[in-house]
């Protein structure tokens, strides 16, 4: 029979009668000839919980012990689906990571999917097993440990199913009812997407388009699996949220797709930087042992010799960063004369494939901003898409005006 993957996030799974409705729409693609793998969140609001309790009992937790305690969210979801399921006398069964069994590597809490052996789920399938419920974000080690796959794991867990199962399509339930042009709640002229590449949408992940998580979106790519992103809460439709595929599956690509804005974003720059050559790797060496996302790169060149380097990173990561360069500095890497970090700045992004073949899209980008009177700190581009940073408390009047410039309330 040919399969679905149907992932249902925490807020589908929230209550007994959110896990009853997911069910339904379970049944109705049984019902339509499909085997479906279900993979299933924990409970909103449950991981909170589990994280907290383990922040209380250990704040220098073993990390062993944190995954065996945070996954144990999903398998309560996985055994109460299935049970329902069953109650509709519908043949499932609930799997959790190690029964599989999917297989990671050691890194604990954020780890690494190897493998997904298919034959104790099509082993199953065989004998008359139409579902099988597996519990997300969760492995199992070379060691046989309990591994977690990071925040957004699930995602990712339905995704790698897909590709290991050769699925006709995975399906993301969530809360929202596709991907928009951008965030809804910016502008009331925010258009759900029909279609979108992967390319895009993993543009649009990494630059703070929460939908998806960024990993899911990358395995998509790899294994060219079709994702469909759609609401649990909206009536049954065949043709329902925004289907993510491949450049050549899109009929027409506009120069731009879709627009991100980010507040997360910090602007840091060291000041008086030695111009020679080795010194970005000697300033960026540091901050990647670290685990700095470092995104926009600029570089002063001054008549003196020296230079101002900025970079743009996540504001959560500031600390880090400070402590990672101030030793740098002392143990004597390279030298500056001042570090200014700015934590009131927003990234605001373009991205579109149509970009590759249309110029002039970061000219009227850079001409509209110019003209709501929004300053541009840091510009970075790539095949793609083009990024720049402004001062935060333009964000909305920056996604506003750029989105009614390229017209993106419009098919």
């Amino acid at each position: 029979m040919p399969l679905l993957v149907m992932k249902f996030g925490g807020t589908s799974v929230a209550t007994l009668d959110r896990i009853k409705r997911a069910a339904k729409r379970v049944g109705r693609e049984v019902a339509n000839g499909y085997d479906v793998i279900v993979i299933v969140s924990a409970m909103s609001g449950e991981t909170n919980k589990l994280v907290g309790y383990v922040g209380e009992t250990s704040p220098m937790y073993d990390a062993r012990e944190y995954d065996a305690v945070v996954s144990s969210g999903e398998n309560v979801t996985a055994g109460l689906m299935a049970l329902t399921l069953q109650e509709m006398d519908i043949p499932a069964r609930s799997w959790q990571g190690w029964q599989v069994p999917l297989k990671t590597n050691s890194a604990h809490g954020a780890a690494r999917i190897e493998e997904i052996p298919t034959e104790n789920i099509n082993t199953k399938f065989g004998e008359g097993m139409r579902v099988a419920v597996v519990a997300g974000f969760q492995g199992i080690s070379h060691e046989g440990r309990i591994t977690t796959l990071g925040r957004g794991g699930s995602d990712t867990t339905a995704v790698a199913f897909a590709a290991a199962f050769d699925a006709e399509r995975c399906d993301i339930y969530t809360d929202v009812d596709g991907v928009y042009t951008t965030d809804p709640r910016i502008t009331d002229k925010a258009r759900k997407m029909e279609r979108i590449s992967f390319e895009e949408m993993l543009e649009l992940a990494s630059l703070g388009a929460k939908v998806l998580q960024t990993r899911s979106v990358e395995l998509a790519m790899r294994y060219k699996v079709k994702l469909r992103v759609l609401s649990s809460f909206e009536e049954y439709d065949p043709n329902a949220g925004t289907l993510i595929c491949a450049e050549e599956d899109i009929v027409e690509n506009k120069p731009v797709a879709g627009l991100a804005a980010s507040r997360e974003e910090a602007k840091m720059t060291l000041v008086s930087v030695a111009d020679r050559p080795g010194i970005a790797a000697s300033i960026f060496g540091p901050l990647a042992d670290a685990g700095i996302n470092v995104d926009m790169i600029v570089q002063n060149i001054s008549e003196n010799g020296e230079t101002d380097m900025t970079f743009s990173c996540p504001t959560d990561q500031v600390k880090r960063a400070e402590s990672a360069l101030s030793g740098a500095k002392e143990r004597g890497e390279f030298t500056y004369d001042e570090l200014i970090c700015d934590t009131d700045v927003a990234k605001i992004s373009l991205v579109g494939i149509g970009m590759r073949s249309q110029s002039g899209v970061a000219a009227k980008m850079f001409k509209v901003l110019s003209q709501e009177g929004i300053n541009i700190k840091v510009i970075a581009t790539s095949e793609i898409k083009i990024s720049v940073l402004v001062d935060r408390k333009y964000t909305e009047l920056a996604v506003q005006a750029l989105h009614d410039a390229f017209e993106l309330d419009k098919a």
